[in-house]
């Protein structure tokens, strides 16, 4: 999860509810409810797996506050993130996209979404057994929580593997950063802080 580009504060204030919170989860209340209910829970299936790989690759180079206050619209033109609709994709729906004022309209990105359904679509007749099974089958082993947001690192030998077996299948736009943001995001990694008072799974 990255906060680059923003504050994290426009919209509304901290909340003083006695619970502590990651410090990027304070914040406004899109980010507090993202934090306490769904960051960092395990995700499974590949349609949903799908969706959080496209979010994170649109994120590349914003703030997450963008990709989550767009989040609705973003599932609208991509056909609820299923595999099969968007890999059938076609020049005009690149075109439709690019004119949709309710997402991050970037050509590269918008054809990597589309391209990456298509590689996804592909991992159901091979061996890794779809998207999901490949994507957690680089989840590394449970560790104790960090104690400081600077103790959290960018990168790990498992997103970089992960990376690495994306792209060979001919996933775009999911670098080694990328890869640990959603490994982060889909629960493959406990990245809350240890005093933060979301649950362990």
């Amino acid at each position: 999860m990255s906060d680059a580009g923003d504050d994290g504060l426009s919209g509304d204030g901290p909340v003083d509810d006695g619970l502590v919170r990651c410090p990027w989860g304070v914040a406004p209340q899109i980010y507090r409810d993202y934090h306490d209910q769904e960051w960092g829970r395990p995700v499974h299936g590949d349609d949903a797996l799908f969706e959080r790989v496209s979010l994170e690759a649109f994120q590349s180079g914003l703030s997450w506050l963008v990709i989550l206050r767009k989040r609705e619209a973003f599932r609208k033109a991509f056909a609820g993130f299923a595999i099969a609709k968007v890999a059938a994709f076609t020049e005009a729906d690149a075109e439709r996209l690019l004119g949709d004022e309710g997402i991050v309209r970037n050509r590269m990105k918008i054809d990597a979404t589309i391209a990456n359904a298509k590689a996804a679509a592909a991992l159901a007749d091979t061996a890794d057994g779809g998207l999901s099974d490949l994507v957690w089958s680089f989840a590394p082993e449970r560790r104790e929580r960090p104690k400081l947001i600077d103790d959290v690192p960018a990168v790990t030998p498992e997103s970089t593997a992960l990376s690495k077996a994306l792209k060979k299948r001919g996933f775009k736009f999911v670098g080694p950063t990328t890869a640990y943001a959603m490994m982060r995001a889909v629960g493959m990694v406990d990245d809350h802080l240890a005093d933060c008072h979301v649950p362990r799974r």
